[in-house]
């Protein structure tokens, strides 16, 4: 059994603060690239063509971007609303510190997984085959949650940096071959 897993980030939730109230109503007046909402929503949705995102602009100044691959994107992604924000007076002075609250990723480890025993043999498992094809498992140390599929396919969500995409990586190849070993 080779250790080869690959892991491509496919999506960053990320929350900043502007530090300054934002007028929802005139945003989406001004900019065409806005949904807005207020009885159903109390954000504002814009959406950024490059990179591809959208952001939520709540009141308050706070924002959550979703949809970039890499805390550079999201970066870009602020500055390009924080541009946009000027043009309705919004003078954004301090730089906002971006804080990653959630990272997709999607890859494969090197094994055929047969999912029946790893449900049996790993801890906080989920799985009914009925209702999807793949095992839910939470890792607790470090915090992640995998959805595995049979041919070895999985995603991953729950971690906030590249450190602990990998360190769960790692932890997971780990008890997958353990659950196999003990399984024998």
């Amino acid at each position: 059994m080779t250790e080869k897993s690959s892991l491509k980030v496919q999506n960053i939730v990320a929350t900043t603060s502007l530090g300054k109230p934002v007028s929802l109503t005139k945003l989406a007046r001004t900019q065409s690239n806005t949904e807005y909402n207020p009885e159903q929503f109390p954000g504002l949705v814009l959406r950024v063509k490059k990179p591809k995102s959208a952001v939520l602009v709540f009141s308050s100044g706070n924002l959550v971007c979703t949809g970039t691959k890499s805390v550079g994107q999201v970066k870009q992604v602020i500055e390009q609303v924080i541009k946009q924000l000027r043009k309705i007076n919004v003078r954004v002075t301090e730089k906002p510190k971006i804080n990653v609250q959630n990272i997709v990723a999607s890859g494969s480890i090197d094994l055929t997984l047969n999912l029946n025993m790893l449900a049996l043999e790993l801890e906080n498992t989920e799985y009914e085959p009925e209702q999807f094809p793949g095992l839910v498992y939470k890792l607790e140390e470090p915090t992640a949650t995998f959805l595995l599929f049979s041919n070895g396919k999985l995603v991953c969500t729950g971690t906030k940096n590249k450190k602990q995409l990998e360190d769960s990586m790692k932890q997971l190849i780990k008890n997958v071959k353990e659950a196999i070993k003990s399984f024998k």
